[in-house]
């Protein structure tokens, strides 16, 4: 067998294992597969011209005449039609100095310099029903390449286009997969909330059992959803049971906590970045509303959104589509947004804190959870739901809070809401010598209930809200004694993290450094 032939096999089989690989990169298989082909057809400039509407822009290119100028040519097909021609044909053809003189003329005029009556050919690339474009061959030389090596090229070009096709689908998979491996790594990252959702519907408080049936009709619809309440409510619960009463149930449910991410990362954090779009991006990242296409996206803390991002986060909702950091594609996108905050929003875009017109956007079904001490009928409920849900890390069965114990956590002031009394269970459910936990176990024999009822200063005049806040967090700081961290930490009376009083207190002209 001829040397040339081995080669040429050779070079066939590793452009099929290029095709194949996970790694498989198009640019990358044009090139080697340009580069493979001057040994059936010498040429001085090669290009591939991928198809795009009614133009071929170039997409690859090899040889001595491969210039920047060429790089950002384009053809019309309707100034060509006898490239178009081959497109429709799917078949090789071999260009004449008659062709140049009185056909099409030639398609680099006035982008390089090349002799009349040079070699040149035209080469469709397609597969299946897609044309993916053409592969052009020009050659100094004045001679017309021969009509065998025009037959093997295009047999060449179909092998190209078949391998082109396969890394494209071998790309498309591997996002895909990243796609699922991301959201996996979502899923672990998050506790799973259990069925908040019965607890919402057989509520004894009429008022949830209203919020509940009202979920469970917004639910079946792609409207956005906008859960207002305070801090600990269980406001991601109740987006939870939103999504699981959907026709969305068996897409993903993925989260973004807008106040936890920082601001620098948030972008990419939502949207995905290109590889190298940024110092440190090794490789693409489909980002959170990708993972989410066909489910639903739960914006926590939306309220907490930088401004620049609300902007990019209306465009996604108006038209379904997204840009990546560091790319120029535009990609569609169907998720269902369900967003949370404890802040004031209307107030919010009247300080110019918030987008007016994302908030009417959002602002389309708002659901509000009522606090914990506005449903105190709701406390055996939702003792024995929270235990059931830490059995798992407690490794405590039978754990039962007692009709004294019920009677007492009534009497606390709850402002961490449902969040301060998983805590307060969890922590009894763990020292409990028993299986039944009473005031004592529950810590509520010793501890001074925190009271929010006081509207008012003083003196007796109204304050506002961020007021009443201020002063409550004053309170429970002068409690105990200045301290922020620990069990007996005003971030732990309060049921909320550290870092989250922290920010707090700075947003109300507190100093976080003057606590200790």
């Amino acid at each position: 067998m001829p040397d040339s032939t081995l080669d040429l096999t050779r070079d066939l089989a590793d452009l099929a294992t290029l095709a194949a690989s996970e790694e498989a990169d198009v640019d990358d298989l044009l090139r080697r597969g340009l580069d493979w082909l001057a040994k059936l057809a010498p040429y001085d400039l090669a290009c591939v011209f991928e198809l795009e509407g009614e133009q071929l822009v170039v997409r690859a290119m090899r040889g001595p005449l491969a210039r920047a100028e060429v790089r950002s040519h384009r053809l019309d097909l309707d100034a060509f039609p006898t490239i178009r021609e081959a497109l429709e044909t799917r078949r090789a053809r071999a260009y004449t100095e008659d062709d140049h003189a009185h056909g099409d003329g030639d398609p680099f005029d006035g982008v390089i310099d090349l002799p009349a009556g040079h070699a040149c050919m035209v080469v469709p690339l397609a597969a299946g029903e897609r044309p993916f474009g053409v592969l052009s061959l020009d050659r100094r030389e004045c001679v017309t390449y021969p009509q065998s090596v025009v037959d093997l090229v295009e047999i060449y070009g179909r092998i190209l286009a078949l391998a082109i096709r396969s890394a494209e689908q071998s790309a498309s998979l591997a996002r895909l997969g990243a796609q699922s491996r991301e959201h996996a790594r979502l899923l672990e990252e998050r506790l799973e909330g259990g069925e908040q959702g019965g607890v919402l519907e057989t509520s004894a408080s009429p008022a949830v059992r209203e919020l509940a049936r009202k979920a469970r009709q917004v639910a079946g619809t792609s409207t956005p959803v906008l859960i207002l309440g305070e801090t600990g409510t269980g406001k991601e619960r109740l987006a939870h049971a939103i999504h699981r009463w959907s026709a969305r149930r068996e897409r993903p449910f993925v989260v973004v906590n807008c106040a936890a991410i920082p601001e620098g990362l948030l972008e990419s954090e939502l949207f995905g970045h290109d590889r190298g779009a940024f110092t440190g991006a090794t490789r693409e990242r489909s980002g959170r509303f990708r993972t989410a296409n066909g489910g639903t996206l739960f914006l926590d803390e939306i309220g907490e959104l930088p401004l620049e991002l609300q902007a990019k986060l209306l465009r996604v909702l108006q038209t379904g589509e997204l840009q990546a950091v560091g790319s120029d594609r535009t990609i569609k996108v169907d998720v269902r947004i369900v967003a949370a905050t404890h802040v004031d929003l209307a107030r919010a875009v009247q300080e110019g804190r918030f987008r007016e017109d994302l908030y009417y956007r959002l602002d389309v079904f708002p659901l509000r959870l009522p606090a914990l001490r506005e449903r105190l009928e709701d406390l055996p409920a939702l003792c024995d739901h929270l235990l059931s849900e830490q059995r798992a890390r407690t490794s405590r069965r039978g754990v039962h809070v007692t009709s004294e114990g019920i009677e007492a956590l009534a009497r606390h002031r709850w402002p961490g809401n449902i969040r301060e009394l998983a805590n307060v269970l969890e922590r009894a459910a763990i020292l409990s010598a028993s299986g039944a936990l009473g005031p004592v176990d529950l810590g509520m024999s010793e501890r001074a209930p925190v009271s929010t009822k006081k509207t008012r200063g003083g003196d007796g005049e109204l304050v506002s809200l961020a007021e009443n806040e201020r002063r409550h967090i004053a309170a429970v700081l002068r409690a105990t004694e200045g301290r922020i961290y620990g069990e007996r930490g005003a971030a732990k009376i309060l049921g909320v993290p550290p870092s989250t009083l922290q920010s707090r207190m700075k947003k109300l002209g507190m100093d976080p450094a003057s606590a200790r």
